[in-house]
């Protein structure tokens, strides 16, 4: 296994640039997960890497060497796709084995490396099978197989799940994670989709327009996000945003005043912040639905989400802005109620008008 360093590496298709002067350091044995928005340049940055795509500036190594001039097939990649890309013609056998017989593996080698990896991914009662034979799950499974029997130095999977049912994406996820311990290798995973960065990932770089917004561990991302970029496209429901006054309270904590009013004592050290407009960042977890008119806010329910472990409550605020709160599963609230709500006000998080993120001291 080996290590992936990205140094200043650009690329532009004509005057658009896709990807701008990025550099990057993934660790041997991590499994790195590419997240972003559609069209934020992840997929071209892993092509790069496996010598589909040409590098206009920067350098890429693989461990030791220096890769970004060779072609793909000696870099030592293994790239697992969306669409699976097996030969229609040819058994899961001879899928797995067609590439190995190219650079001349012997044949007992094969054989043994074909046994091991559809013993990992329980695929051995296929390996007669053409892949009209098999569901998407099963043809994923032999895409991730033909993958393995390389043995490569690095793994790179560009939104692997994004074909499969959702039972099945969450049963691939897990064997994904299981398959990373088991082999110890380097894995580079491209998707848009959150849940599976943060369960798979052991960090997470978060891609924007060509560039890194932040590299941390999923808790991280969530708790302590860089930009508000990060904090709206992580978590789920997406976390409320309103604009606010900011003051120094009396601690030495910034205290602000929401539209209607209310007014919150945040545990972010007001002299770090900057001066200008400011932005709270509120996720659903930290605003709870309460009883009682003593409550901080107030506000009429929307839209009631019933999701059977939690309920998320829709609120209308007195001043048109819009807050979504957290109740308990079993949830007597209904559309159209009033309602009182609730701050985790440690748990608060500021942007200031460059989107940058000012969060709570952090825990010694």
């Amino acid at each position: 296994m080996a290590g992936v360093q990205l140094a200043e590496v650009g690329k532009a298709y004509g005057a658009v640039t896709v990807i701008e002067r990025l550099s990057l350091d993934i660790p041997a044995g991590e499994f790195a997960v590419f997240l972003g928005p559609s069209g934020c340049g992840k997929s071209t940055l892993l092509r790069m890497i496996a010598g589909l795509e040409t590098v206009d500036s920067g350098e890429i190594r693989i461990g030791e060497r220096r890769v970004d001039h060779l072609p793909p097939g000696a870099r030592g990649v293994a790239m697992v796709f969306q669409h699976y890309a097996l030969y229609p013609h040819l058994s899961v056998r001879e899928n797995m084995a067609f590439g190995l017989r190219n650079i001349r593996v012997p044949a007992p080698e094969i054989a043994s490396r074909i046994a091991a990896a559809a013993a990992s991914l329980e695929i051995e009662a296929l390996l007669e099978r053409k892949p009209g034979q098999l569901s998407g799950g099963q043809c994923q499974r032999v895409a991730i197989a033909r993958a393995i029997v390389k043995q490569p130095e690095l793994f790179l999977l560009d939104e692997p799940l994004s074909n499969l049912d959702a039972a099945l994406r969450v049963r691939t996820r897990l064997e994904l994670a299981q398959l990373h311990r088991r082999l110890g290798a380097t894995m580079i995973f491209v998707t848009h989709d959150q849940v599976e960065a943060m369960t798979l990932a052991d960090r997470i770089v978060v891609l924007n327009s060509g560039g890194i917004e932040q590299v941390g561990t999923p808790m991280e991302i969530y708790l302590r996000p860089r930009t508000q970029f990060v904090a709206a496209f992580v978590g789920s429901p997406r976390i409320n945003l309103l604009p606010v006054a900011v003051k120094a309270g009396v601690s030495g904590a910034a205290k602000v005043r929401l539209g209607d009013g209310t007014i919150i004592d945040t545990a972010i050290p007001f002299e770090r912040l900057p001066q200008g407009p400011m932005t709270l960042g509120l996720r659903a977890e930290t605003v709870c639905v309460t009883a009682g008119e003593d409550a901080a806010i107030h506000g009429i329910v929307e839209i009631v989400e019933r999701l059977g472990e939690r309920t998320l409550v829709h609120t209308l605020l007195s001043d048109g802005s819009r807050l979504v709160a957290e109740d308990a599963g079993v949830s007597s609230v209904r559309a159209g109620d009033r309602i009182g709500l609730t701050i985790d006000a440690a748990a608060a998080h500021l942007f200031d008008a460059a989107g940058l993120g000012h969060h709570r001291a952090e825990m010694r």
